[in-house]
């Protein structure tokens, strides 16, 4: 085995002139914090975000699920008094940390209760019966502090929150810091960056979206990211309505889109209080049978979700993906017939998923005397279980069918994976999102859409290679991976010797902790393994 490391740097402070030769700035600028540019006067065009003077390593899984460090997130205390009375409902400040009451606070009754009251509207006994039903992933608009969707993920459903960009970081930053899937989103001009018939269920909950405007555009996005049976699970802003006469006020301006959600081949099923279910047709001749064909067919060919402005007309409509969320199987594994819509062959799916658990236990086989290596064993003591609960996330940037997703839910392995398919590469995604895994189109010439400090552990398996042909360098690459990475946080690479290589090189720069490794004994493939250093101010 080839081992070589490059320099070890827990106790590093960043050094001025040292980042000046490496065209690396801290990333600060009178202690205020930048996302996603530094915006330092320097000669280069790099830089590194260094964490705020208070940050501290999050809490292990499942404690910092519901507890985290306050000095982790950007909402201060005077945000958080200056907010609303459900943000205090839901969060209790505490000096130091802040506890997330998973029970309270969300529209009128506590999560659970409100899950409950989605699941009997839709016909079935409770909330545990979503996945018979078909609702296996749900997209969540505006998902406040991530509670619904931690209830959501409890049931064993894949609950992906979208929320645009704020300056205060909640939402977005709040869910991930929680450990729960979530990513910087927002389709109020362009479509996110998932491809047609993606999710079983879009759920709005007070997510602030004015539906009915700009000519019903986003019920269109709705209705593209929704797969054929999909639910579209709106709960208005307003307050519980009392009496005859407000009920009849609040049809009257839901008149318009009840109106507009016809045109497009919805069924309002059920409304109790403030909530609505909207369902979409599962037959795809409705959209053809309309009287009213205000909202046409797109053209064949014109499904490029990478934000692309919103379109006006229906999609997804003659692709083979076209199937129903009720008929489809209930297991987990997804069947030949299905594996063959998405052009993937049975063979290929179960040796990829061979490799991949074979590769997780190597992987873990290697970071475990690491990240142990601090506490060594006393005499008498057994070997150290493998870290399940210090690593809460994990972001695949090369991500191909999910099979490393897989292959932790294969171990049981408590993290959850975000599955990113290049946009130059093949789009597998619908095949990542059909087997319940979050995951998200994305060109790594670009910044990811999340805040800094919002993973564990990345891992990419020929990504770099990929990259060679790219508009892009290796070093923006890296610059970004650091941003994304939290302090102690790892980074898995896998490729070809001359790129490892250089990887390495790069790594030095940016003061990780890195180790090239060959597992082949002479093969070509190498691994870098990384580890960021907490850097404090």
């Amino acid at each position: 085995m080839q081992l070589v490391i490059c320099w070890r740097l827990r106790n590093w402070h960043y050094s001025k002139l040292c980042f000046d030769r490496l065209f690396l700035d801290s990333g600060f600028k009178d202690g205020e914090e930048f996302d996603r540019h530094c915006e330092v006067s320097s000669q280069g065009k790099w830089c590194l975000v260094r964490p705020p003077k208070d940050y501290k390593i999050p809490l292990h899984w499942p404690a910092g699920r519901d507890v985290i460090w306050s000095g982790n997130v950007k909402i201060t205390k005077d945000q958080f008094l200056a907010s609303g009375s459900m943000t205090k409902r839901m969060m209790l400040l505490e000096e130091n940390q802040i506890a997330f009451h998973s029970e309270d606070g969300l529209i009128f009754n506590g999560v659970k209760d409100y899950s409950r009251q989605i699941a009997e509207m839709m016909g079935l006994g409770s909330d545990s019966e979503f996945f018979q039903a078909g609702v296996h992933t749900v997209l969540d608009i505006g998902c406040g502090f991530g509670s619904f969707g931690a209830h959501l993920v409890s049931l064993k459903l894949m609950a992906l929150c979208i929320a645009a960009y704020e300056a205060t970081g909640s939402q977005v930053q709040l869910a991930l810091e929680r450990g729960l899937p979530a990513m910087i989103g927002h389709f109020i001009s362009k479509q996110l960056p998932y491809p047609s018939l993606s999710f079983d269920m879009v759920h709005c909950a007070q997510c602030g979206i004015v539906w009915d405007k700009k000519e019903g555009m986003f019920l269109i996005e709705v209705d593209r990211l929704l797969k054929p049976g999909g639910y579209f699970v709106l709960t208005s802003p307003t307050s519980k309505p009392h009496g005859s006469a407000t009920n009849m006020k609040k049809r009257n301006m839901l008149t318009p889109l009840e109106q507009f959600t016809e045109k497009i081949c919805w069924s309002l099923i059920a409304q109790q209080d403030e909530t609505f279910i909207w369902q979409k047709t599962a037959d795809a001749h409705c959209y053809s049978s309309r009287k009213q064909k205000d909202v046409p067919l797109c053209k064949e060919g014109h499904d490029a979700p990478y934000y692309q402005a919103l379109m006006p007309c229906i999609s997804g409509t003659s692709i083979k993906r076209w199937i129903p969320i009720q008929n489809r199987s209930s297991s987990s594994h997804l069947s030949s017939a299905e594996l063959e819509v998405h052009g993937v062959s049975p063979e290929d799916f179960f040796e990829d998923l061979q490799v991949w658990k074979l590769a997780l236990k190597n992987y873990w086989s290697l970071l475990t005397p690491l990240i142990f290596s601090d506490h060594p064993k006393r005499p008498g003591d057994e070997d150290p279980l493998p870290p399940f609960n210090m690593v809460r996330n994990v972001m695949d940037m090369n991500a191909h069918y999910g099979g490393l997703n897989a292959a932790f839910l294969e171990e049981k392995k408590s993290a959850w994976v975000m599955n990113v398919v290049p946009i130059r590469a093949r789009n597998t995604l619908p095949l990542i999102l059909e087997r319940g895994f979050p995951g998200v189109l994305h060109d790594w010439c670009e910044p990811f859409p999340t805040y800094p400090r919002t993973y564990d552990m990345l891992h990419a398996n020929g990504l770099l290679s990929h990259l060679t042909s790219e508009k892009c360098g290796l070093m923006d690459l890296f610059v970004e991976m650091d941003r994304i990475l939290r302090p102690e946080g790892w980074v898995v690479l896998s490729d070809k010797l001359g790129a490892i290589e250089l990887a390495r090189a790069h790594a030095t720069q940016v003061r990780w902790d890195a180790r090239v490794i060959d597992l082949q004994n002479g093969g070509d493939q190498r691994l870098l393994v990384c580890q960021k250093p907490f850097v404090k101010k």
